[in-house]
């Protein structure tokens, strides 16, 4: 049996803000120090009018480690929270989520409203019920899976991301087509999630470019944050692949930013999934590779057959990576060939039991990580 539902309410707009003024109690808002220092913070403090206490965590780092969800627990609790706002991008709304989660599952607190307010249009964290946290000690993302991590509500505005940098737009920008791109072809794919992964894909292809190119182009903005939030509803449905499975592995061991590490895994990941030989021929039509050059054709690409057009849409990605000046091998992305080699084993033992790979359309061996992974490894 297949279940799809939303129970997040998505709130934009000009006045999506005003969504804050119902609730009462005690807030916290979850954020980082740029928040904190640009005054972000403050302003979304005052849209909290009707309730009795707003009192603000600031200490939110990226790739939030599991000390950060203790300290911010211990800051809820002694806030009385009753609505809990996470202001920032990814990190800032898995950690208010996991944070959330420990102190429903302790028995500390419960019954605490969400509102996931994102300042990126990457991780689609406000509408799904995942969360990414790090043991920094061990070098591991343990990615946490929970309906109890689902935001109540999540309000896009996209006058919020005008200020993220052209390189932040375009690891952000990536997340999302990678998001969109492997909950298309997951084996838990159904009609619902079909729609939102496709428009996603459609509007993050046509205006990821313009929002790098000109930061303060509004509609591109909007558009990206959602593509954003549609495809974080589409992957929170049918979980994700290896592509996620090995990026995660990337991150944590190297500190690499998880969109961008998706953007120079995704290309090589393409043609793992639908099957291409090294001579660039198909062995044979997949479920996936159909799936794969059915986007293609959505993007507006063209190609005489299935294989043309996998391998139009790995060259589209090429050149978007390039355009991006995104990183395309480890070395590039500032990690050494001794570090690899170090910890490779331990990077591809993790990413075959991480939780996204389960859903991936290829079933995927260790020899398969390792020969994903060496497109990456050249110094």
């Amino acid at each position: 049996m297949q279940k799809f539902y939303i129970k997040t309410k998505v709130c934009s707009g000009n006045d999506a803000m005003d969504v804050l003024g119902t609730f009462s109690g005690n807030a916290v808002i979850f954020t980082d120090a740029f928040m904190v220092k640009s005054g972000a913070a403050d302003r979304i403090a005052k849209f909290l009018s009707g309730c009795k206490s707003v009192k603000i965590f600031g200490e939110i780092k990226p790739d939030p480690p599991i000390e950060l969800i203790a300290d911010g627990m211990a800051f809820l609790l002694e806030a009385d929270a009753d609505v809990v706002v996470a202001l920032g991008g990814g990190s800032s709304i898995d950690a208010a989520k996991a944070t959330i989660l420990m102190a429903k599952r302790s028995g500390a607190k419960d019954n605490i409203s969400l509102v996931a307010i994102p300042t990126t249009s990457g991780t689609g964290s406000e509408v799904t019920s995942f969360a990414v946290i790090t043991d920094r000690q061990k070098g591991v993302k343990y990615p946490l899976v929970d309906d109890d991590l689902l935001p109540d509500y999540a309000i896009m505005d996209p006058s919020l991301v005008v200020s993220a940098p052209p390189r932040i737009t375009a690891d952000t920008g990536f997340d999302v087509i990678t998001h969109a791109l492997e909950a298309y072809i997951s084996t838990n794919a159904n009609d619902y999630s079909d729609a939102l992964a496709e428009k996603a894909l459609e509007l993050a292809f046509a205006y990821l470019p313009k929002a790098y190119t000109d930061g303060q182009d509004i509609e591109a903005r909007e558009k990206m944050h959602t593509a954003s939030c549609l495809a974080g509803m589409a992957f929170n449905a049918v979980s994700l692949g290896i592509n996620h499975g090995i990026a995660h592995q990337l991150g944590a061991r190297f500190h690499i930013p998880h969109g961008r590490a998706n953007a120079m895994l995704l290309p090589h990941v393409v043609r793992y999934n639908a099957d291409l030989c090294a001579n660039f021929g198909a062995k044979t039509e997949t479920k996936a590779s159909l799936r794969i050059a059915h986007v293609a054709r959505r993007i507006g690409l063209s190609g005489d057959d299935t294989n043309a057009l996998v391998l139009a849409l790995v060259r589209h990605l090429n050149y978007m990576l390039k355009m991006t000046e995104t990183p395309m091998t480890l070395k590039d992305a500032g990690v050494t060939k001794e570090a690899y080699e170090e910890v490779k084993p331990l990077m591809i033992e993790a990413a075959l039991k991480d939780a996204c790979t389960a859903t991936n359309p290829r079933p995927v061996t260790a020899e398969d990580v390792d020969a994903i992974l060496s497109n990456l490894a050249r110094w």
